[in-house]
């Protein structure tokens, strides 16, 4: 799958992401001198207020995406301390028997393999570490990928998807729960929540489903298909009941190694 990301684009758009993310966060007790890895780090929007909140410790980001890391070197150059920002495609992590807080929002459903990415961040966190996570989670974007999907199938773009892989992970939480468990992880807490967004017109749903949901989608097609695909898919989704809504769960994630 591609990596490629429009960074600038997914940093203006991405409001969403960093709204669930900042609840996520709310919710982490931290002391300020935690050795932290933000596994998925984007272009730092996020990963700028982790950095505020353990001022006497360090930030990791991970990311897959060499433009992510490049938009997020640029929003995080005056950080204090400075965050180390690391290339590595998940689900390996390049750390082990290192990190007291593996935190990550927003980016474990784009792992197809739960069970491998698990057994990388339990060995990435030293002993008493935390697994502090948000993905997308069990019914994410069900209603948003049925227009997408019956335009995938006509006959101009099918050929594209013949052999289309599995490019999300939307787990539930009791599945979750038993994953972490096998791994070794204790003090387990998963749970889902709905997070539905719903965009004021065409222009910004089309903005940011290009961006973010249907990037790999548009990646599989030749240049000069992609806008015609995202048009016939906007078209279906003006004329749906629930308009300009992506409706998005959360699976959140909470889990301790103790050994």
């Amino acid at each position: 799958m591609s990596r490629d990301w429009n960074a600038a684009e997914y940093h203006r758009v991405s409001d969403p992401q960093v709204s669930w993310g900042r609840a996520v966060l709310a919710r982490l007790a931290l002391r300020g001198d935690e050795r932290v890895i933000d596994a998925g780090c984007g272009t730092g929007r996020l990963t700028k207020e982790l950095v505020a909140r353990v001022s006497q410790g360090v930030v990791v980001g991970l990311d897959a995406s060499r433009q992510m890391l490049e938009q997020a070197r640029a929003h995080l150059a005056e950080c204090s301390p400075s965050v180390h920002l690391i290339e590595a495609s998940l689900p390996a992590l390049p750390i082990a028997d290192w990190a007291d807080v593996v935190f990550s929002t927003a980016t474990f459903h784009w792992v197809p393999d739960h069970p491998a990415l698990f057994v990388n961040v339990f060995q990435a966190l030293r002993s008493g570490g935390l697994l502090h996570a948000q993905c997308g989670g069990a019914g994410n974007l069900t209603q948003a990928r049925e227009p997408a999907a019956e335009v995938m199938a006509l006959p101009a773009f099918a050929p594209y998807f013949k052999e289309w892989p599995r490019i999300w992970e939307f787990a539930d939480a009791a599945v979750t729960a038993e994953r972490l468990a096998r791994v070794g992880f204790s003090n387990i807490d998963t749970s889902l929540e709905p997070a539905p967004v719903v965009f004021s017109d065409e222009r910004a749903y089309r903005a940011f489903v290009q961006t973010v949901v249907f990037r790999l989608h548009l990646a599989a097609l030749p240049e000069q298909m992609r806008t015609t695909f995202l048009d016939e898919v906007v078209a279906r989704v003006a004329q749906s009941p629930n308009g300009y809504t992506l409706d998005y769960v959360r699976l959140n994630l909470r889990a301790s190694r103790v050994r």
